[in-house]
């Protein structure tokens, strides 16, 4: 089909502009309104992308269903995908239909918030699918403001502080990205993403403010697409910011933040840094596997003291996407399909899981882990459903949780066997952190007067939760249907690391010594 990539992009920001300039008032039925218009312009926008799934070949490791056309001042305006970047956009356009679901009960500025979703689902979902440099980076800046908006106006208490935070956060590490990318077309006099791939960046050592660079123009290059992509993921020590964005956004927001947005740190080192700068990533992938290392044992112990739900499930995040860039530098077969799977799983099982805070705070409009206990009693379904994602997050097998788990610790023992050890300690960690959450709001007797009227899921909510279920198992026991896609993009990956690491002068050097 021709132009599906920009018709999959576009369809929401068309059902945005709909919702700006045609519908009007603020009544109860103009709200139900926007809500319709949101959620069928997502369920459509799924439903194509499935012309894109079926219509892929897994074999062609190149890139497919690609468009250009000339854009702006010589730019092309160029979209494709390949078998890293289709899964991320079907579990886009996958989720997005839930999140709308999810916040059924908004009240406050409607047309506005699902306007706000609109344009991010664009914006995410062109990320994935750019091919030029300056079109990715309008697409991966631009998600910045309806997430800001989201956060900052229908945010908890401290939302504007929360809001403040992201956007400097992610901003000031992107900065240095656009520096980079104009320095990448001084040098290679194109912005074209494929182009970029198969051009050989500069390694001789260069010499800046009396240091010695080594690897020359990659490192540089490396470590400002690094300083982009380690704030989005997030990596420690630039994850503060998550924890307070997750606290303070609604339970939808939460959703894309955990499932979606975080993803494009991922996808950034997998489109960008490992293939374009192959000797930097080398070099510096040490320093990666024990900030990840250090990443997954830190925040696990940290998740341990949060009296906050949300707070808890967002240390998480940050210790999974711990494995997850692991993973991307172990630069080996099982260590990138862990890392790919493992973004997946976390898209489904994370977003589950704020799914499961926003069920309950709905009703009792509190997050404090203090405040429930007994839930079992009243809420049966409920407490089935946050068992399978508390399993799934823990890692336990027959869930998608351990595939990922699994391949990434797989690949980065047979590259350093000690940052596996510090990694795999984080998964006894993770289940205790996440056990307890388990036992302290669903076990135990109902005692707290508050909650003797609470009532099990609605219709809609288990219908949300449905799918989920049925992906996390699905991924769980029949993991080819990832990996199948993957696979020979990832080794393709893999075999053009290993090819210009052994053609690279500084990589015969680094072998001499």
């Amino acid at each position: 089909m021709e132009n599906l990539l920009s018709m999959i992009t576009f369809i929401p920001l068309i059902a945005a502009v709909v919702l700006a300039f045609f519908l009007r008032g603020e009544d109860e039925a103009a709200q139900r309104n926007a809500k319709w218009v949101a959620l069928i312009a997502t369920t459509f926008t799924f439903l194509v992308s499935l012309f894109l799934l079926f219509g892929f070949d897994p074999a062609d490791t190149g890139f497919q269903f690609v468009e250009e056309r000339d854009w702006l001042m010589g730019l092309k305006y160029k979209m494709g995908v390949d078998g890293i970047s289709v899964l991320f956009v079907m579990l886009t356009t996958f989720l997005m239909p839930l999140t709308i679901a999810a916040c059924w009960d908004v009240k406050v500025r409607v047309k506005e918030y699902m306007i706000a979703f609109l344009v991010l689902e664009t914006l995410m979902l062109g990320v994935f699918c750019a091919l030029d440099l300056v079109l990715f980076y309008l697409f991966f800046e631009g998600g910045l403001i309806p997430m800001f908006l989201i956060i900052g106006i229908w945010g908890g208490k401290n939302r504007i502080y929360a809001a403040f935070k992201f956007f400097l956060y992610t901003f000031l590490g992107s900065v240095l990205m656009l520096v980079a990318m104009i320095a990448m077309y001084m040098e290679a006099g194109t912005t074209d993403i494929p182009t970029l791939l198969t051009h050989q960046f500069s390694t001789g050592a260069i010499s800046l403010l009396g240091w010695q660079i080594v690897g020359g123009m990659q490192t540089l290059l490396w470590l400002a697409f690094f300083a982009s992509f380690a704030v989005k993921m997030p990596m420690w020590p630039v994850h503060t910011w998550l924890p307070d964005a997750h606290v303070q956004a609604p339970t939808a927001g939460s959703v894309v933040l955990a499932a979606i947005l975080l993803k494009m740190g991922g996808y950034g080192f997998l489109r960008f840094s490992l293939p374009m700068f192959p000797v930097a990533s080398d070099l510096l992938a040490p320093l990666v596997l024990w900030l990840s290392a250090i990443a997954i044992v830190y925040t696990s112990l940290v998740a341990l003291v949060q009296s906050d739900m949300k707070k808890l499930i967002a240390y998480s995040s940050v210790a999974h996407m711990g494995f997850v860039t692991m993973g991307i530098f172990a630069a080996n077969q099982q260590g990138l399909d862990g890392a790919i799977f493992q973004m997946i799983s976390h898209g489904f099982v994370s977003g589950a899981l704020f799914l499961c805070v926003g069920v309950i705070y709905d009703r009792m409009h509190t997050r404090e882990i203090d405040a429930y206990g007994g839930l079992v009693n009243r809420m049966p379904a409920y407490a089935l459903v946050f068992m399978l994602f508390t399993m799934a997050n823990v890692g336990l097998p027959g869930t998608s949780g351990f595939v990922g788990e699994f391949l990434t610790l797989t690949g980065v023992f047979q590259v350093n066997t000690w940052v596996a050890v510090v990694a795999t300690s984080g998964v006894i960690l993770s289940a205790c952190y996440a056990l307890w959450l388990y036992r302290r709001v669903v076990f135990g007797d109902l005692i707290k007067e508050s909650l003797r009227t609470i009532t099990d899921m609605t219709g809609r909510e288990r219908a949300i939760f449905a799918p989920l279920i049925v992906m996390t198992l699905l991924l769980g026991v029949y993991p080819s249907l990832i990996t199948d896609i993957i696979g020979p993009s990832v080794e393709a990956l893999v075999s053009t690391h290993q090819t210009a690491l052994h053609d690279s002068d500084i990589a015969v050097r680094l072998a001499q010594h």
